[in-house]
């Protein structure tokens, strides 16, 4: 991610358990799983066939926004693309899951803008020229600089599930079956990094210069500890 760009990205978990398994596509192999067990706990947030519920975000330069073969499609454009949902959603003690895929680019595919309380932050999955994981910001220090920074190496055409939990105490995130982010609250700053990535408030997803597809997009209220 250049200067500004470099926002957050981060690549989902998906809550329900499946079984991996790999196939092809059109000549290309894909890392799959089994649809997503849907229970009344988990809420879709995306159908899988339009934008209902959603708008593309207005960036400057932003690449076309779309379904494609029940994916949400965001592409390149001259700087971020993304979408932001137009619904109400909790500020807190909450879930959300999904599954992303880079698809061209070399900076982030994945960038979670989400409510914590009253204030909102980025999960960033593969910013910074591919590699960084974490959380834009705390206090003030984006997802380069600070405790949640993490750098990890993300393939073109895999999907990888993202899930972050926002409770009262602390904001978690995994990739995977990977625990990447476990950042307490309590009286730290948590705000958004400065520049364009603001419009993805309240809840939006984006990219930087990448091509990226999302998929099963759910919220659930999270589990009282």
């Amino acid at each position: 991610m250049h200067q500004q760009a470099r926002q957050d990205s981060s690549s989902p978990r998906k809550p329900a358990e499946g079984k991996a398994v790999v196939t092809a596509i059109k000549g290309q192999a894909e890392y799959s799983t089994t649809p997503l067990q849907l229970t009344a706990e988990w809420k879709p947030l995306f159908d899988g066939k339009t934008l209902a519920g959603w708008k593309a975000t207005d960036f400057a330069g932003a690449g076309r926004v779309g379904v494609e073969k029940g994916q949400l499609m965001l592409h390149s454009g001259a700087m971020l693309t993304g979408v932001t949902f137009t619904n109400a959603l909790p500020k807190t003690d909450y879930e959300v899951a999904f599954e992303a895929m880079k698809i061209d680019g070399s900076d982030f595919f994945c960038g979670l803008t989400f409510p914590v309380g009253t204030n909102h932050c980025s999960l960033i999955v593969g910013g910074w020229g591919g590699a960084v994981v974490g959380i834009s910001s705390i206090d003030g220090a984006d997802a380069s600089e600070n405790e949640t920074t993490k750098f990890m190496t993300f393939e073109k055409n895999r999907w990888y599930r993202v899930r972050v939990r926002v409770t009262q105490p602390k904001i978690e995130a995994w990739i995977d079956d990977e625990k990447l982010v476990d950042q307490p609250i309590g009286d730290r700053k948590i705000s958004m990094r400065a520049g364009e990535i603001e419009l993805s408030v309240p809840f939006g997803l984006a990219a930087w210069q990448t091509t990226s597809a999302l998929r099963n997009i759910q919220i659930r209220r999270a589990e009282k500890k």
